[in-house]
């Protein structure tokens, strides 16, 4: 079913009292990229670092970075979606930045169920109803995760490089060798050598992905010391290598995602407005016309190539991911 209106039913904005909102210091340099201190607040099993824009009472979204990346590629997106009449949210995804999980004996899972989870926690945390759910690699898969499992919290999907819910039954199913060579990283983190080498050099690590996922991207050196900045969470290692694990087969779920794990198993079709995105110059993952997805979309979906850019699309393109939100609003 098409919508055409974006309504929030039953949209709160107040916080309880068991859960405050903490605005925490910014990092150094924070100050000159984003409007408003970040603030903190204890969703689910988190303590979740997030800046938000806009008025409480606008239309949620709520933007979700990709690894190895962190909130830094929404510093543009976020203030011209506010300025769009919107409520906006960006936050630290786990083992990133100022998020931290709340309990020493809480298993640091990276797994798709997880990250999914953290979303709709984070909603349920902040009394959110609904929200469009926006987001690119780690980020896109989460979104896509909570689309497709809470769909009722969803007004509407903006994922680059479509549908990312994991087949992790076909992991062992070789792509083209092509394709196989630019996730190195993911065989890397399969070793105990590449789970050293993750907390040994983290951000140098960063800095070859970047490059090669997003070939026409001139980032400077400050941009990506702001990102790099987030990989120092000392929970980043263990949640990266569990992600790659996982999914590859190399390492079992959590007891607690296991019934999240077994539904997105079955790769739940997408039922909420949909706007995918590629750019044409992804370096990991290569552009295409979206047919080959279509089917796992039973709503309306639209898709586009942006030309011109990588992996890290909204801070690349940040016009183009803008007009994404704003389209999907609008279906």
């Amino acid at each position: 079913m098409n919508r055409r209106s974006f309504v929030l039913c039953g949209f709160m904005t107040a916080i309880t009292a068991s859960r405050p909102v903490v605005a925490v210091g910014a990092p150094r340099g924070d100050e000159k990229m984003w409007p408003n201190a970040p603030k903190h607040i204890e969703s689910g099993v988190l303590n979740v670092g997030f800046y938000e824009l806009g008025s409480p009472a606008a239309p949620a979204v709520i933007l979700l970075h990709g690894f190895p990346y962190d909130i830094h590629s929404y510093v543009e997106v976020a203030p011209l979606l506010a300025q769009k009449g919107f409520r906006v949210i960006v936050p630290h995804l786990r083992g990133h930045g100022t998020t931290s999980f709340l309990k020493a004996s809480t298993a640091r899972s990276g797994q798709q169920a997880a990250i999914g989870k953290d979303l709709i926690d984070l909603m349920d945390t902040l009394m959110i109803d609904q929200a469009i759910f926006a987001g690119y690699d780690w980020g896109g898969r989460a979104a896509c995760v909570a689309a497709a499992l809470w769909p009722e919290r969803c007004k509407g999907l903006v994922s680059v490089n479509s549908y990312l819910i994991q087949d992790i039954s076909r992991a062992n199913q070789p792509a083209p060798a092509r394709v196989e060579r630019g996730f190195w990283y993911q065989f890397y983190f399969q070793t105990e050598r590449g789970r050293r080498g993750l907390d040994q050099h983290r951000s140098d690590i960063a800095r070859i992905m970047w490059r090669d996922n997003s070939p026409t991207w001139n980032f400077d050196e400050a941009t990506f010391n702001r990102s790099a900045a987030s990989f120092e969470n000392p929970d980043y290692v263990d949640v990266v290598i569990h992600s790659y694990r996982h999914r590859l087969g190399g390492a079992p779920g959590y007891p607690e995602y296991a019934a999240l794990e077994s539904a997105l198993a079955g790769l739940p079709k997408i039922k909420v407005p949909a706007v995918t995105l590629d750019g044409d110059s992804d370096g990991v993952v290569a552009a295409t016309d979206g047919t080959t997805t279509a089917a796992n979309f039973s709503d309306k979906r639209v898709h586009h190539v942006v030309p011109g850019v990588g992996h890290n699309l909204p801070q690349e393109a940040p016009a183009a991911f803008v007009n994404a939100i704003i389209e999907v609003s609008q279906i």
